[in-house]
């Protein structure tokens, strides 16, 4: 009897060491799963400066109109003209961007771009007499300011949308010159008005003003060191509409005689590259 006890006892220790094992192999077989750490993002807060350079183009029209009897005569109803206006441009940029989220930016930048968007046309016109009309517009600098809000892509792609303010110099000059030496002897309307002087302009007229409109756009910006950061971007700039009037210079006691040339919204695509650096 004590014999039988003792195996009894022998072989439920064996089973129950054996069950031990097994639920401790089990347990340490089973997967440990853990909560991914957040995706670490370069730190991009902070002010920044750099330069830029690119290219502007546009293709604006311009619209002359009488403002006298004299003028209608000439030119009886309004004429209309188009032509393309670019160039490049270039200058420097300031900024302070501000990491909301590990993974989204917002800020603000200003910039400044001396510009060489340009040009110029001719065209019949008109006239109860051949002639020509000229017409130049420039845009002699601009500048914007805007905010920026954007996306890190990782930690070192941004891509951002912008938007704001735009202003600039712009430069106008038209002129209409008669084609030929018998027509300016005939548009000066028996002497009438200085258009008898061949080949210069007969109605003169322009001006220099800073317009203010609006730009909106975006970008890529890489981070290819901790400091420095390059862009290409795009931007759309509207300075809007501007007036120019245009004067026959009269002779004796003549009254003067003139249009309105009226020149459409001055907008105009830009594309260009920059460097920051952020510090």
């Amino acid at each position: 009897m004590g014999a039988n006890l003792k195996k009894t006892i022998l072989i439920s220790a064996v089973l129950l060491a054996a069950s031990s094992s097994a639920q401790s192999a089990d347990i340490a077989a089973r997967p440990v799963y853990t909560k991914a750490p957040a995706v670490a993002v370069a730190n991009w807060t902070g002010f920044y400066a750099g330069v830029n350079i690119g290219y502007g183009f546009s293709d604006p029209t311009v619209t002359s109109t009488p403002n006298d009897a004299h003028a209608a005569a000439r030119m009886p109803a309004s004429q209309q003209f188009a032509y393309d206006v670019a160039g490049v441009l270039g200058g420097g940029q300031i900024g302070y961007n501000y990491q909301a989220a590990p993974n989204w930016l917002i800020g603000v930048e200003a910039d400044f771009q001396g510009s060489g968007i340009k040009n110029s046309s001719v065209a019949n016109f008109a006239w109860i007499d051949p002639a020509a009309i000229s017409s130049e517009q420039k845009v002699e600098w601009f500048g914007t300011l805007r905010a920026r809000a954007g996306w890190l892509a990782n930690d070192k792609l941004l891509i951002y949308g912008t938007g704001g303010l735009a202003y600039g110099s712009v430069k106008e000059n038209l002129s209409v010159s008669m084609t030929t030496a018998a027509a300016s002897a005939g548009a000066g309307g028996g002497s009438s008005h200085d258009c008898i002087t061949f080949p210069v302009g007969c109605f003169t007229g322009g001006s220099s003003k800073v317009l203010v409109g609006y730009t909106a756009g975006g970008g890529l910006e890489y981070a290819a060191w901790s400091n420095v950061t390059f862009k290409v971007e795009y931007l759309y700039v509207n300075l809007g509409s501007s007036d120019t009037t245009v004067f026959a210079r009269p002779l004796g006691a003549n009254p003067p005689t003139s249009f309105n040339a009226h020149f459409s919204d001055l907008h105009f695509n830009v594309v260009r590259f920059g460097a920051n650096y952020r510090f």
